[in-house]
């Protein structure tokens, strides 16, 4: 259960934070085609977690298992970091503003998810935190890993659609409303990374 809820945080938190995909999804939920919206919230991020997670499998049953401990440690301050520069910086420029708005194109998806697999934050969450998990399967049985990637999988996608619902919702009210979900998504991370360090540290 525990991994389950880690997993689940850790989804909620990239669920909650706008990117380039939910930009796209947003401008097709305010044209009606919800279809569309929910295609481009659930799909692309799922194939792109597909390969990745393929690919720290791979590295994660290569290297040492000494090692993975002290990547565990890096995760959790790494995710803490995040999430005080992400506080810190709640009175500059929202992420949301600086991802923009693309065409619902098979280019504008494509480039979309391009841009969240080649962002360094994707890459830093599979090496020092979902992989140290994986590298749990070595020894504990595969099956045992599975919540923390169920939950992932179901905290993001619920989470992406909140958000973008609650967008769409609060686009015609006042933009500021939308701060709440990067205050909300970045104290999630704090306690997220406090947490997956203590459990770095107990391992």
């Amino acid at each position: 259960m525990d991994l389950f809820l880690l997993g689940a945080g850790m989804g909620i938190v990239g669920g909650l934070l706008p990117n380039p995909l939910q930009m796209i999804a947003l401008t097709q939920a305010a044209l009606g085609r919800w279809g569309r919206a929910l295609f481009v919230v659930i799909v692309p991020p799922t194939v792109t977690d597909g390969a990745c997670l393929a690919l720290t499998l791979l590295f994660f049953r290569l290297i040492p298992l000494g090692i993975v401990h002290y990547v565990a440690y890096v995760g959790g301050s790494v995710v803490t970091g995040f999430a005080l520069y992400g506080l810190w910086n709640l009175r500059h420029k929202s992420q949301e503003e600086a991802a923009g708005a693309a065409a619902y194109t098979l280019a504008g998806v494509s480039v979309a998810t391009l841009a969240e697999v080649s962002a360094p934050g994707t890459w830093i969450y599979w090496a020092t935190i979902a992989g140290p998990i994986l590298a749990e399967g070595r020894t504990r049985g595969y099956l045992h890993v599975v919540p923390f990637f169920a939950g992932s999988w179901v905290g993001y996608n619920g989470a992406a659609l909140v958000s973008m619902c609650f967008m769409f919702w609060v686009a015609g009210l006042h933009k500021s409303l939308k701060r709440y979900l990067f205050l909300i998504a970045n104290v999630l991370l704090l306690l997220m990374g406090i947490s997956y360090f203590i459990r770095a540290y107990r391992r």
